[in-house]
């Protein structure tokens, strides 16, 4: 079979999830062999998708590529449609990168070894199907299926309080999710006639503005919730605070960013004029989850939770380069999500290093550690640098987009964008207060003591409710004192760090693959705003927006489109 005709997305997406019912069959029962093994099947996913992407992805094409469609159950008018294009593309190869270095970092998983690889690698299919789905139905079947491992991730391999956690996370998104099957019921039966689901079908189809606004609202609940919008947000907290520090990886570092990928594919592509009335909205809540989130995170004194917060603070830059209606700013929004999944990792990897030494999250019990894992502050040190977006890093051009983006908006009031950028301002300046409270806190001072009683049953892994299983090993390790970072963690630790710093200082590495696509849904989206603003120019007349647009903006950020 040639190259062309190789299914490859079927390929990336379905392999894992093979791979994984063979586990079972292994006879491994301390998890050496299933490790290596998930790990290679991890490993080989991530190189399928590079090299797809590097032979059939044209950056400069903003339509979808790598094309799939096999007819499934054509009684539901369900098909196994998949592509990517410009914003599925790089989330899905952020998503291969974080789950092979999350396995990577669960390296000493002694309980139930084969069962955590196992939904470790099915948890890696499921986000793959997301980001690839061009099927509205199938899209909603991916989502499910991926709530699944990540509850029993939780469940299981949890601390103390991790089936509250677990049970909160699935309620939360599990109800919201059903926004997800309504819409695409709705959008797929409207109409009568020929019954589709397919995405890019849907998103030339014409409805009513009032159908539009109903299902909008539907879908920011149940991205919303994903996306860890304030007040949707009260279970991501809570999951990371009882998490390991591998699932915590991926929560923050893929599956936040399902739900905004949701918003530009479902909410701006297929439903743009009701996104015109809500485009002022997500603004608001973005700046609320900057302030609230940075508050949040300085008033915690579990690292993790801190981090939780920080990463509630740093999304809701993503609603404003949405909302933005500039190229720039959808594409500063595409970024964030990208840096913020590589800096939220390795922060959250870090947080669990520092677990497996101190057997605590609580900042005020670690104290000085930083003289006896020198390796591990200085790493720590740069993740932080990156999070609260230090010049030469990923995070400061993501968030420089978004504030530039939203400022040059020729929609909203220059009154409204400069309220906007000044209280997302006061929440990049509460940024490195708790951040860099957090380092002295941790590695600083004089709370640890550097000797662990590894004999005491009371901090010792359980069958029962009191099962801590925050850090990289899952069990404590064996040591009595505290240890630098072995080299495995250093190397999963420098492959996010790298990236962070390189995107930082070339952030082109990131952007070019998405340019084109973020430059055509902005093109749709600003359409649809000329055509209201025509018949209804006294849309949001209490002054957000301006009555009129210039003509739509048809030149990219980097140039890969030009103005015909």
């Amino acid at each position: 079979m040639i190259a062309d005709q190789f299914p490859w997305l079927t390929a990336i997406v379905l392999f894992p999830l093979l791979a994984s019912f063979l586990i079972p069959l292994f006879p491994d029962k301390d998890g050496k062999v299933v490790r290596w093994y998930a790990l290679g099947v991890g490993i080989a996913d991530f190189v399928l998708m590079c090299l797809a992407f590097w032979q059939h992805y044209d950056a400069s094409n903003a339509s979808f590529q790598l094309v799939e469609n096999y007819v499934w159950m054509p009684q539901l008018g369900l098909n196994w449609s998949v592509s990517v294009d410009g914003i599925s593309a790089p989330l899905v190869l952020l998503a291969g990168f974080v789950t092979t270095l999350a396995i990577f970092s669960a390296w000493q998983v002694d309980r139930r070894p084969k069962l955590f690889y196992f939904l470790m690698l099915v948890l890696y299919s499921a986000q793959v199907g997301v980001f690839v789905a061009q099927d509205l139905l199938l899209f909603f079947i991916m989502w499910e299926v991926e709530l699944i491992p990540v509850y029993l991730l939780v469940c299981i391999w949890g601390g103390q309080r991790r089936r509250y956690a677990a049970t909160k996370f699935l309620i939360y998104t599990a109800a919201a999710s059903i926004f997800i099957l309504v819409a695409a019921l709705g959008l797929g039966l409207y109409g009568g006639g020929n019954v589709t689901f397919d995405i890019a079908q849907l998103a030339h189809k014409e409805y009513p503005l009032t159908f539009q606004l109903v299902l909008y609202a539907g879908l920011l609940i149940a991205f919303g919730v994903k996306l860890a919008i304030f007040p949707l947000h009260t279970w991501l907290p809570d999951a990371h605070g009882e998490a390991s520090s591998p699932v915590s990886m991926i929560l923050a570092g893929v599956l936040l960013k399902m739900g905004g990928y949701g918003l530009i594919r479902l909410n701006l592509d297929i439903l743009s004029d009701a996104h015109v009335y809500f485009a002022p909205i997500l603004v608001i809540l973005g700046v609320v989850n900057i302030i609230y989130g940075a508050l949040n995170s300085f008033a915690q004194t579990n690292m993790k939770r801190r981090l939780a917060y920080s990463s509630i603070s740093h999304m809701g830059f993503v609603l404003i380069g949405i909302a933005s209606f500039t190229d720039l700013g959808i594409n500063g929004a595409m970024l964030q999500m990208i840096s913020h999944g590589l800096i939220a990792s390795v922060l959250f990897f870090l947080a669990g290093v520092t677990y497996d030494r101190s057997h605590t999250m609580m900042m005020a019990e670690m104290g000085g550690i930083g003289q006896a894992m020198p390796k591990v502050f200085a790493l720590f040190t740069m993740g932080a640098m990156a999070s609260l977006a230090l010049p030469g890093m990923s995070g400061f051009v993501g968030e420089l987009s978004v504030f530039v983006g939203i400022t040059t908006s020729d929609v909203y009031t220059t009154t409204f964008c400069t309220v906007t950028v000044f209280l997302a301002a006061v929440g990049v300046i509460l940024t490195p207060i708790y951040l860099l409270s957090m380092l002295r806190q941790v590695f600083y001072g004089s709370g640890a003591d550097l000797i662990c009683d590894i004999n005491n049953a009371s901090i010792q892994n359980q069958e029962d409710e009191g099962t801590a299983c925050f850090g990289t090993d899952c069990l404590l390790p064996t040591e009595t004192v505290y240890t630098d970072a072995r080299p495995r963690e250093i190397f999963i630790a420098a492959s996010f760090l790298v990236l962070i710093i390189g995107i930082g200082f070339y952030p082109k590495i990131a952007m070019q693959m998405y340019d084109a696509t973020t430059v055509a849904v902005n093109t749709h989206v600003r359409q649809s705003y000329t055509i209201i603003s025509q018949t209804n120019p006294r849309v949001y007349a209490g002054g957000l927006l301006n009555p009129q647009v210039n003509n739509t903006e048809l030149t990219p950020v980097l140039g890969i489109l030009q103005q015909s």
